[in-house]
């Protein structure tokens, strides 16, 4: 299993596929990635030389990958909340901060909610109307 910024990449994948696993590193950087290296993205992970792996591992590094880019990630959610920002303050609550509607959907950012409704007249009648 070769390991290339701290995440060890399937054997079976192709290079191409492969190296989407690193968080920050998608489809279109793996292309410049590739292209860097010079190495054919067809080719399996577990056919790889050292070599070819050290290309890999060189043309990675240029971008911001794993660890730093969570870190960044995590450090402008941090500056929009303290700025009062309103896409700070979704994020704080919780909301969908790209301006999605909330009504109707959004459970993913919002979670499964307890349906409100009316109280009934017979619950009414038993609580004596409290």
């Amino acid at each position: 299993m070769i390991r290339i910024a701290g995440v060890n990449l399937p054997d079976e994948k192709r290079v191409d596929i492969g190296l989407t696993y690193i968080f920050g590193i998608g489809r279109a950087n793996v292309k410049k990635v590739i292209a860097d290296a010079k190495i054919d993205g067809a080719k399996r992970i577990k056919d790889l030389t050292e070599e070819e792996v050290g290309k890999i591992q060189k043309a990675v590094e240029q971008f911001k990958v794993e660890g730093d880019l969570i870190q960044e990630i995590n450090q402008n959610i941090r500056r929009l909340e303290e700025i009062g920002a309103y896409r700070g303050i979704r994020h704080r609550r919780g909301l969908p901060t790209r301006g999605q509607r909330t009504r109707s959907n959004g459970r993913t950012r919002r979670g499964k909610r307890k349906t409100v409704g009316t109280v009934r007249k017979d619950v009414v009648a038993k609580t004596g109307g409290k």
